[in-house]
């Protein structure tokens, strides 16, 4: 096996393990707490909240989202009880504090993984967030506040992996091999979800809620010892790689001297030059955009489901599971062949670019739109769900990977700086559907939104397509552009 493939393996497990971290608090809360105390003191709410969603609808259409919606009570009332009182507001504290810790540590982990090197920042990471998750259940019984600290604990080590893992990546991907790579290490992040839903689900019901933070935290320490004996920040430290594959990287790696020179001495940050670039621009208000589109399926399209068309997602853990498989795969598999015509020079690299954002920015828009020409129609609101989750893996031959384009030396500060822009739809996405929905009846809010996030798409696919790079910006070699300046000012004083 070829070494780099076993590191891009690697850097998808680690990523799964901190994804599926993320969602698995999701899936074992429900058996944490007291369902009935918090149905049975919200229980007058939701009838009223039923008739609001159904008020609009035509007549069959209402009945039909009622008959549904009643079943999921009916479901639901059936559930064992867990051993804590939170309330829903305390739980939403619970699992939004995650991206308090999330925000904070992206821009630095980017910086100290460039200058120090991104195996250990991003080793480190996935400790902190085993050694939370393996904490957690202690400090659930001790207080949501408890519990809060360690959600806090895990997304400040989160913040770090995808800055680290870009500048691993910057290292170790040829050039002609750079998509597929980067879609197997990101696609981690679906593959994670895939994982940890259906098992939290299946561990919580059978050896109880303790056991999955348990579980997947133990399972998890195996790769920290993998991780730790087997990858090196670049090829040429690397004990296990051959030689010769050290060579096939270096000669297929976009900017060579890095290698040599640029390690020996870290280029400062030219932040004017960053914050002045167009190339880096398009990428971060694309990476942003992309991400609000990706928040509304994995979030609000579920709860659309689940409360405006009674459908019962959260019980059927496969359906759950499904958008991400197909994710998962299709991302890989689009990688593979995308790298395929770029080696072939049918594509150029700055095409591969643009066509894959515009597959995960015009597809899932149109589904969007499908979403709301559907109506009531929840078997063909999954349908969409589904292709629009899967078609948006060509975001990781996107975005995730013009990082390393445009500036090989700063990939991991471009991650974390385009990554927490992107975080910011974490918190407006819920802000807006909140807003346009509460109070109002019927479906209208919800289509709404839906029209709101595929405008936002389209215009993603705009500011990406015009304004966006794959070539070597100038402000990558420092060094280069002061030599090219000095003798400038040596012709002009020679001309003079």
């Amino acid at each position: 096996m070829k070494f780099r493939l076993l590191f891009a393996i690697l850097g998808c497990i680690g990523m799964a393990i901190i994804y599926g971290f993320k969602v698995n608090l999701s899936v074992a809360i429900v058996a944490m707490v007291n369902q009935t105390a918090i149905k049975d003191s919200g229980s007058h709410h939701d009838v009223t909240k039923l008739s609001h969603v159904t008020s609009n609808l035509s007549a069959d259409a209402a009945l039909q989202c009622h008959s549904k919606q009643d079943s999921i009570h009916d479901k639901d009332s059936g559930s064992e009880d867990g051993p804590l009182v939170w309330t829903e507001p305390e739980q939403g504290l619970v699992l939004g504090s995650y991206f308090w810790g999330y925000l904070i540590t992206q821009v630095p982990g980017g910086r100290v993984a460039e200058l120090y090197g991104g195996k250990w920042v991003f080793w480190g990471a996935v400790l902190l967030n085993v050694l939370a998750v393996l904490l957690s259940p202690i400090c659930s019984m001790a207080g949501y506040q408890y519990l809060i600290m360690m959600r806090i604990l895990m997304g400040l080590g989160a913040g770090v992996t995808f800055p680290a893992m870009n500048v691993l990546i910057a290292e170790w991907a040829p050039e002609n091999e750079r998509s597929t790579i980067s879609a197997i290490v990101y696609g981690g992040t679906s593959l994670g979800t895939v994982l940890s839903i259906p098992t939290a689900g299946l561990i919580a019901g059978t050896l109880g809620w303790e056991s999955v933070f348990y579980i997947h935290g133990g399972l998890a320490l195996i790769w920290l010892l993998l991780w730790a004996i087997l990858v090196s920040d670049c090829p040429e430290s690397n004990k296990f790689i051959s030689q010769e594959e050290k060579q096939y990287i270096f000669d297929h790696h976009t900017h060579a001297e890095r290698s040599d020179e640029a390690k020996e001495s870290k280029p400062p940050v030219p932040w004017k030059s960053i914050l002045t670039s167009v190339p880096f621009w398009a990428l971060c208000i694309s990476h942003t955009l992309n991400n609000f589109g990706w928040y509304m399926l994995l979030v609000e399209l579920p709860m659309f489901m689940s409360s405006g068309l009674g459908f019962n997602i959260k019980e059927n853990a496969l359906l759950s599971a499904i958008p991400f498989l197909a994710n998962w795969i299709f991302c890989i598999v689009y990688s593979r062949v995308l790298d395929m015509l770029v080696q072939k020079k049918i594509f150029k690299t700055v095409h591969a670019r643009k066509v894959s954002m515009a597959i995960a920015s015009a597809i899932p828009a149109i589904c969007l739109i499908g979403v709301c020409l559907s109506g009531c129609n929840s078997s063909a609101v999954v349908g969409l769900m589904i292709v629009a989750t899967c078609f948006y893996g060509t975001m990781f031959a996107g975005v995730f990977s013009n990082h390393t384009d445009i500036a090989s030396n700063y990939a991991g500060l471009l991650m974390g700086i385009t990554n927490m822009s992107a975080t910011i739809p974490g918190f407006a996405v819920p802000a807006l559907v909140g807003g346009l929905t509460h109070g109002v009846p019927g479906l209208a809010p919800w289509h709404t939104v839906f029209y709101i996030t595929a405008g936002l798409l389209g215009l993603e696919f705009v500011i990406f397509t015009f304004f966006a790079s794959a070539d070597e910006q100038p402000w990558n070699q420092p060094k280069k552009v002061s030599h090219a300046n000095e003798e400038l000012k040596k012709l002009s004083t020679m001309e003079a």
